[in-house]
């Protein structure tokens, strides 16, 4: 009996041990290249922008998104939805970007859980590595601590409150 649960413990303790090791390799491919995601923003550009003399365009200015209640940037008009999932508590982090990058009408609606959301942003953004590389790229605008934080906690109202009103 008692060689059946060490064979069993060094199993679990092994299995545990691999969960682990594809999770740290999964997490480090999973990463993003903000040179290359700069690069990606070309794409992005035609309707929004970033840096010291970033202005409202088509889309709202993306600096400091992260930690920003969603549909809040100053003088920028949005759409009812993004509005809405903003009311509905939706901050953006790199997670929630990532998903709704890839078709952010498809996220809305799943997101408000209401068939007829819609977003006036209609690109969508496929391949994951670009998200990622964008997302790498919008953290450079966005205050190192508020990413740190969001990073570490996975929190993200701690960003919020500390953010001026967007």
């Amino acid at each position: 009996m008692a060689k059946y649960r060490l064979i069993k413990n060094s199993a679990q303790m092994l299995g545990t041990f691999l969960a682990a090791a594809l999770l740290n390799s999964t997490a480090s491919a999973m990463e993003g290249d903000a040179v290359k995601g700069e690069k990606v923003f070309k794409k992005c550009a035609s309707c929004h922008t970033v840096g010291e003399s970033a202005k409202n365009k088509v889309g709202p200015v993306l600096n400091d998104v992260f930690g920003r209640q969603a549909g809040t940037f100053v003088d920028y008009k949005y759409g009812n939805s993004i509005i809405a999932a903003g009311e509905a508590g939706l901050v953006w982090n790199e997670d929630e970007l990532f998903i709704y990058l890839e078709d952010p009408r498809k996220y809305l609606r799943a997101k408000l859980d209401d068939k007829s959301a819609k977003s006036k942003m209609a690109f969508k953004l496929r391949k994951e590595q670009d998200r990622l590389d964008v997302i790498a790229f919008l953290k450079t605008f966005s205050a190192p601590m508020e990413v740190e934080e969001m990073e570490e906690t996975g929190e993200t109202e701690e960003a919020e409150e500390t953010q001026p009103e967007s």
